[in-house]
C-alpha cells in the first residue's frame, strides 16, 4: 500500500470525524473535543486518532472512555462515509503536543521578560 494513499485517508478519516464526534455522538463524558491527527499504518488495518479536549485530567480519562465505549459506533460512521475494504480498527491518544507548545512559549516568555531586567 502506498504511504500517499494512507496519508489521504488520513486526512479524510480526520475530517470525518471531526464531524462524527462533534455532531453524532450523544455521549456526555464526551465535552468539546478535536481531532487533531490520525496516523492511519500502511496497510489500513489501525488507525491512531490523535485528539485534545478542555478540562482536568478526570474529565480528560472520562472523555476517553466515552470514546472507547462509542468505538464501534464511530468506526460503523467511519465506514458509511468512506468506501475502504477494511474499515481501520481505531485508538484514541490524547495530543501532548498543544500542551508542549504552551510550556516551550511559557518558557520563552519568561527568557524574555528576564531579558529586560539587565
Amino acid at each position: 500500500m502506498s504511504q500517499v494513499r494512507s496519508n489521504r485517508v488520513a486526512e479524510q478519516m480526520k475530517k470525518e470525524l471531526g464531524d462524527i464526534i462533534g455532531r453524532k455522538l450523544k455521549d456526555p463524558r464526551v465535552g468539546f473535543i478535536t481531532v487533531t491527527d490520525v496516523e492511519v499504518t500502511g496497510d489500513l488495518q489501525q488507525a491512531t486518532v490523535y485528539i485534545t479536549s478542555l478540562g482536568n485530567e478526570r474529565e480528560k480519562e472520562a472523555t476517553l472512555k466515552g470514546l472507547e465505549k462509542a468505538k464501534g459506533f464511530i468506526r460503523s460512521e467511519i465506514a458509511k462515509r468512506i468506501r475502504l475494504r477494511i474499515t481501520p480498527e481505531l485508538t484514541f491518544e490524547f495530543d501532548a503536543s498543544t500542551e508542549y507548545g504552551n510550556k516551550i512559549d511559557q518558557l520563552l516568555r519568561q527568557l524574555h521578560e528576564s531579558e529586560k531586567d539587565y
